[in-house]
């Protein structure tokens, strides 16, 4: 009965899907009007291919935003190794300028088509790809199962599912399980994770540790962090990076009360979404603040409150700065967000308690003594305070936090074990197709 539903919804979900696909114009049209698309690619998003296929094996790797794509970029240069083209789909503007900054002409990079029966034909009908690798929680259906019907291979890798998530599918058993029947293997961020996919149904799942800590370090400018760490100088500094809804005002707030005990103290606010920064600069300055955005290039002064970190593709320059970091999306919101860069980059970090998607790691750097998490604002004044008294804490826990990624390392190791019967086969035909000069 459960199967007969689950079909019965999928079936609704593909033809649903169809019958929109002649309307979603207009909403991919605002989206475009929000900056959220890019305008001269929006066909993109409905599967028509702004490029030719090549000819030859390719794999189709999709990875939803920054995150995922940086995730997953070491695992790419691996690939591109064995001879095969790699056509990357992401689903934001920012995502596609990490992917074109780190691959160039190296891959094709493509937005992912709409999760609609005509978008995602198109797209797969362009591309034929040979293995399809996703990124971490993108469990589209109709994707699935367009690809299960054309029988190829689907590989989840860095995969994790929340807690919410999680819920979410249970609720839904006799549905996950329709959908992870095609997937040809699940490997897993955690041992955790792991069990929540075995438990709705995919096998077989691996264990492998997360990617993000087999990436390097966020880069940055040199000559930018150079002249920036001098118009600091020996001022203390604390940060709060990844940060959402409310999460501002508090670090804005701990600055105003942490002001009488560090009088030279300079805070720097990076927001998740750097179009909200306009708001908060102006709500920082009409709180009597004196604030200094990156995008400007304006200098910071001996008087400068705020530094907000107002552009894309910096982390590696805020971290740098500072050697205390708040981890935001943990006070204000849920989920938290990745803590890896900060402890890779030497800060001691801070978040909230609701680091739910990022569990694993945080529970590692916190055994490890790299990490704390706080239940309240004033228990983020508290920590920041504290560390800044105390040097010597401080060095400990970047220390503790250092050792820990250290050890936490090998996902990329254990990902390309897995995927090597996927892939040994098509960098073989690779090599004999370029030995023959012949084409698909």
């Amino acid at each position: 009965m459960s199967e007969r539903w689950a079909r019965t919804i999928l079936t609704t979900y593909r033809w649903v899907g169809a019958a929109a696909y002649p309307l979603i114009g207009g909403y991919v049209a605002w989206r475009a009007s929000k900056g959220k698309e890019d305008r001269s690619r929006r066909r993109e998003r409905y599967g028509i291919a702004a490029r030719e296929r090549p000819e030859g094996p390719l794999v189709w790797i999709h990875a939803a935003s920054v995150g995922e794509t940086n995730a997953v970029s070491p695992l790419i240069d691996r690939i591109l190794g064995f001879g095969i083209n790699v056509v990357v789909t992401t689903g934001t503007v920012t995502s596609a300028e990490v992917c074109e900054k780190r691959f160039g002409e190296r891959v094709i990079h493509q937005y992912v088509p709409l999760d609609l029966k005509p978008a995602v034909s198109n797209f797969l009908e362009h591309w034929q790809p040979d293995l399809a690798i996703i990124a971490e929680s993108e469990l589209w259906p109709m994707t699935i199962l367009e690809l299960g019907s054309r029988r190829v291979p689907q590989v989840l890798v860095n995969g994790r599912l929340s807690d919410r998530s999680f819920r979410a599918w249970k609720r839904r058993a006799y549905l996950a399980e329709a959908l992870f029947e095609n997937l040809a293997h699940v490997i897993a961020q955690s041992e955790v994770d792991g069990e929540r996919f075995s438990a709705l149904g995919a096998r077989p799942v691996t264990v492998s540790g997360n990617l993000k800590v087999d990436t390097d370090p966020p880069p940055v400018d040199e000559r930018t962090l150079s002249r920036i760490r001098a118009e600091i100088g020996r001022r203390p500094t604390w940060a709060a990076v990844s940060t959402h809804d409310g999460e501002e005002q508090i670090a804005a707030d701990i600055h105003r009360r942490l002001r009488s005990r560090h009088p030279d103290l300079l805070t720097i606010i990076v927001p998740r979404h750097p179009e909200r920064c306009d708001a908060l600069a102006a709500q920082f300055t009409e709180a009597g603040l004196d604030v200094v955005r990156r995008s400007t290039g304006e200098r910071i002064r001996p008087g400068t409150d705020i530094f907000l970190g107002d552009t894309i593709g910096e982390m590696g320059l805020y971290l740098r700065l500072t050697e205390i970091a708040f981890v935001g999306r943990s006070l204000t919101a849920e989920g938290g967000q990745n803590p890896l860069e900060p402890a890779m980059l030497r800060t001691a970090v801070l978040a909230g308690v609701n680091v739910q998607n990022f569990r694993d790691s945080y529970q590692r750097l916190i055994d490890a003594g790299g990490a704390k998490l706080v239940r309240d604002a004033d228990m983020l004044a508290g920590a920041v305070n504290f560390l800044l008294n105390n040097p010597a804490v401080r060095a400990r826990m970047i220390a503790a936090g250092a050792t820990a990624v250290d050890e936490m390392r090998g996902a990329l190791a254990k990902t390309l074990r897995v995927l090597e019967p996927f892939l040994q086969p098509l960098s073989v035909k690779s090599r004999l197709m370029q030995g023959n000069g012949s084409g698909r």
